[in-house]
């Protein structure tokens, strides 16, 4: 069964439309090779990543930049278009609980998107993101570090620590969770702010 949005989606998705040039200004030009390398490390030249939450489109632009097939998706509709031309191809304009792709694609990229899906509908975005990996594929996630959960600047926030997040994937038995990192934020000002960075890899 397929959940639909609750109120507090609906709210962060219109916080991203109504401050999406703001937000793009904010985060396009941060430097995220470090990142981006934890999942691309495990993936062979060309394959095909899913931007689950692409924003701006940065790192969608870097992915294809590098070589790999990239499909970009956010809830946004203002940051579609503004990452379908920073990018120079169209981006999906889908809500987390609208992918329904099956075995699609080698990896999955959720840089800090799904932090915006409430805890009790995080095993349905799981379950998708699961279905739409091909097998042997791998999946990176990022959240904010800690046991937050609730509303904060006009957006939904659900943060993960390393327990809570194996408790999450514990369920899905074709998931196994390989490494996961705490760092820093790494845009300027926001050093003291920490992220829980994870790759899983489909069975």
């Amino acid at each position: 069964m397929i959940s639909l949005p609750n109120q507090s989606t609906n709210k962060t998705i219109n916080y991203y439309n109504q401050n999406a040039s703001a937000f793009t200004s904010d985060t396009v030009a941060v430097d995220f090779d470090e990142k981006q390398n934890v999942l691309l490390k495990y993936l062979a030249p060309g394959a095909h990543i899913l931007d689950f939450g692409c924003g701006s489109g940065r790192d969608s632009k870097a992915f294809l930049e590098k070589g790999y097939k990239v499909t970009a998706m956010d809830g946004s509709s203002e940051l579609c278009k503004i990452a379908s031309e920073y990018i120079g191809q169209d981006v999906q304009c889908k809500k987390f609980h609208e992918l329904d792709e099956v075995e699609a694609f080698d990896a999955v990229w959720a840089c800090a998107s799904i932090l915006h899906v409430p805890s009790v509908e995080l095993p349905q975005v799981i379950e998708n993101i699961e279905r739409a990996l091909k097998s042997g594929g791998y999946f990176y996630v990022s959240f904010k570090y800690g046991d937050f959960e609730g509303e904060r600047n006009g957006r939904y926030f659900t943060n993960q620590n390393e327990k809570s997040l194996r408790e999450l994937l514990e369920p899905f038995t074709q998931l196994e969770l390989l490494e996961t990192s705490v760092t820093p934020d790494v845009r300027a000002g926001r050093g003291d702010e920490m992220w829980l960075n994870a790759i899983v890899r489909k069975k």
